[in-house]
């Protein structure tokens, strides 16, 4: 898969993007695993949208998830100066400079929505973040993603109670760590809160750090505009109810934050990832579809 990926980055983006858009329309033509849990997600996320547009929304979520997995096979195979130049508007980069300028620690959180990966090059030219990182189970993916977090300077630390340590201590100096919050966490790490109308259960691993150290927390995400060549960035000043010690009430919070950046561009949000598998009262909603 190494030298698969090295062969596929080589390639104009135009063209990944067009092999995306046909493999999105195969799995939507037929009955997909992907087809099926975007669809129980959109209907669990927006049930106050007609069943037509539902569909409409379905089908563009498929689209922007395979354009997104080929435009990190792409931006990581490039140099940093590659993504950044595919950056046509940023929108509060001063929230960034300020928080980083304080000297109290930043937490950027990233939901699974549109690019993510591209963020990278933009934070590198600012600072060193700290980042947790899962190795891939495959061997030539795992050393593929590894060169390309080395480019971008970031420093990687376990996902283990040895890389909370490490992120807290990190904050603690006025470092920058990048957190994806929005994945179902173990039952240990997580609360029920409020998600899309879904009582599901959340990480609360945001929530303790910034309690902890009381840091800034700032929202940041990379929409695909609509002509696939650029993209806008958005910097945003999170609510400081993340920043409270009722662990119940940041978490909240987070997730109404995270909510209120995916629904700038719904399409493009990672919804085919199991999220509401463990909803409160023992709800799994992909089991009782399969009914």
């Amino acid at each position: 898969m190494y030298f698969i990926f090295k062969t596929l980055a080589l390639l104009p983006l135009r063209i990944l993007q067009a092999v995306a858009l046909f493999a999105a329309y195969v799995l939507y033509a037929f009955n997909s695993s992907i087809k099926r849990i975007t669809t129980i997600n959109i209907r669990l996320a927006y049930p106050e949208l007609t069943q037509d547009v539902q569909q409409q929304l379905i089908k563009k979520s498929m689209q922007s998830q395979f354009l997104t997995y080929v435009e990190f096979i792409k931006c990581w195979g490039m140099p940093p100066s590659y993504s950044l130049n595919l950056f046509k508007h940023i929108h509060g980069e001063s929230v960034l400079t300020e928080a980083l300028a304080n000297q109290k620690g930043v937490i950027v959180v990233v939901p699974h929505f549109g690019s993510w990966e591209m963020l990278n090059a933009w934070l590198n030219v600012y600072t060193a973040p700290m980042i947790m990182y899962k190795p891939n189970k495959n061997k030539g993916i795992n050393r593929y993603m590894l060169e390309a977090r080395q480019k971008f300077h970031a420093a990687l630390v376990p996902t283990d109670e040895t890389g909370i340590r490490a992120i807290f201590k990190h904050l603690k100096q006025g470092g920058l760590t990048v957190i994806l919050p929005d994945h179902l966490p173990k039952v240990s790490g997580g609360i029920y809160s409020e998600f899309f109308g879904q009582n599901t259960l959340t990480v609360t691993l945001v929530s303790k750090l910034a309690a902890k150290t009381q840091c800034n927390v700032i929202g940041l995400s990379c929409i695909r505009n609509d002509d696939l060549s650029s993209f806008d960035l958005h910097c945003t000043t999170l609510s400081n109810d993340i920043l409270s010690k009722d662990l119940q009430l940041s978490v909240d919070s987070l997730n109404l934050a995270m909510q209120d950046m995916i629904n700038q561009a719904p399409e493009q949000y990672i919804w085919s990832y199991k999220r509401f598998r463990n909803c409160y009262g023992d709800i799994n909603h992909y089991r009782q579809n399969k009914r």
